[in-house]
């Protein structure tokens, strides 16, 4: 049952699922939105949920960019936003890998998906309804995140998701094209209002 003191969020990998994948993305000249991302994540903040970026960034564990390049780019990414009257919330960066990392990168965390480190510190945070929420994204680890979190995972067909989606056991997430149709099912489903 959903808290009315607490407000139901759509939890967004980055890569693959709001912007076209580039390996190891962090140059905002390679950033391109995949088509229809900017207006659904419009039309689910109107329609009363949060949206909020959840993303593995293992380049910074492995010394490929900066905590800083990933804050740079996540700047880029709202001032695109803004042309399109949206925002996101608020954007969570694991910066970890347990085999991979460097220095004080290297490590076991809770935050890295598939643990749901970052989606419950965002719910502790923000106010979110974790039972009412959604996790969308293209990999098994956002599925996992999002199952471990209590939301209901969306794997999107963009970005690894198309690869992934022929050995996703039945029923375990919805699968839709991209994040603009993701949306819809969401509004359609799950209306806030």
């Amino acid at each position: 049952m959903a808290n009315p003191e607490k407000k139901p969020a759509v939890f967004l990998d980055r890569d693959g699922t709001i912007n076209v994948d580039r390996h190891y993305l962090h140059k905002v000249e390679d950033f391109e939105f995949i088509p229809g991302a900017p207006q659904a994540i419009k039309a689910l903040k109107n329609a009363g949920y949060a949206v909020v970026v959840v993303t593995n960034q293992s380049g910074v564990a492995r010394d490929y960019f900066s905590l800083d390049d990933v804050a740079r780019l996540h700047e880029h990414i709202q001032q695109e936003l803004a042309v399109t009257g949206t925002s996101i919330d608020a954007f969570y960066v694991c910066p970890h890998h347990p085999v991979k990392g460097q220095g004080e990168f290297l490590k076991e965390c809770a935050c890295r998906k598939g643990a749901p480190g970052m989606l419950l510190r965002a719910a502790e945070e923000l106010g979110i309804d974790l039972q009412s929420s959604f996790m969308v994204g293209d990999k098994i680890a956002d599925i996992e995140a999002g199952e471990n979190a209590g939301c209901q995972p969306i794997l999107v067909l963009t970005g690894y998701g198309s690869a992934i989606s022929p050995g996703l056991t039945k029923g375990r997430a919805v699968v839709c094209d991209d994040l603009a149709k993701a949306a819809l099912y969401i509004l359609a489903n799950h209306s806030q209002k």
